[in-house]
């Protein structure tokens, strides 16, 4: 749900892929809990430029 919401509101690129999430990060939850993250602070960052 959270991963639905960011790819639609979120520039394209910043979340990666959940497969690539997997490779990139691991396995654990937690690792995609991680990439959502970085994809919101990416995003906040953008903004602010």
């Amino acid at each position: 749900m959270v991963r639905t919401a960011i790819e639609q509101t979120c520039p394209a690129g910043v979340l990666p892929s959940e497969e690539a999430v997997l490779l990139l990060y691991g396995l654990e939850p937690v690792h995609e809990g991680e990439a959502l993250a970085k994809a919101i602070i990416e995003t906040v960052e953008r903004l602010n430029r």
